[in-house]
């Protein structure tokens, strides 16, 4: 009798079916806890933001916070550059409290860790003194599913199935749809 070698193709079969069982459970899950790791980075970006509004605040009172509106306002917190601050320093314009990739992050297609920001301001015009920064996710169920918003009390809010542009108007993000972050 000749002593077989090898697996059968039914062996090899099952396990393959079995690998495919365990990459079904734990797929979900891998997805879930880089949504939960995007959301957590968004939350700190938002935090990271509320700091250089205050700092900028502080370093040009005649400006005020950066907040005219749009992305000029994220910019404006940034080195200006990819290759770092301006030579001569620090300005109103580039102002070096964030890095760069935040400071460029108010699309969905340049997006930090699956996040996009924008600053708004009630003020119409300079000095601004009142800032709502807000987040969102660049792919909705993908990359994240909360929206997170704060203003210049630095509490930041949430709301759990935001699926719109980043919330910036200071009233909606301090509503009851938009709970205190814990």
């Amino acid at each position: 009798m000749r002593k077989p070698r090898g697996f059968s193709l039914i062996e090899l079969l099952i396990v393959v079916a079995i690998i495919l069982i365990i990459a079904a459970m734990a797929i979900p899950n891998l997805l879930r806890a880089r949504i939960s790791a995007n959301e957590a980075s968004a939350a700190s970006s938002i935090r990271t933001i509320n700091t250089g509004e205050a700092s900028f605040y502080t370093t040009y009172p005649a400006q005020g916070y950066s907040a005219g509106g749009g992305a000029a306002s994220l910019t404006a917190l940034g080195p200006g550059a990819v290759t770092g601050c301006p030579a001569t320093g620090p300005v109103v314009t580039a102002a070096c409290l964030i890095d760069w990739n935040l400071s460029q992050a108010s699309t969905a297609v340049t997006a930090k860790t699956g996040y996009y920001f924008a600053i708004g301001s009630t003020s119409a015009a300079v000095p601004y003194v009142q800032y709502t920064v807000g987040g969102s996710a660049g792919g909705f169920n993908t990359s994240g599913v909360r929206g997170f918003c704060s203003s210049e009390d630095g509490v930041i809010h949430y709301n759990a199935d935001w699926n719109n542009a980043p919330e910036t108007v200071k009233a909606t993000c301090s509503s009851a749809a938009w709970p205190q972050l814990q």
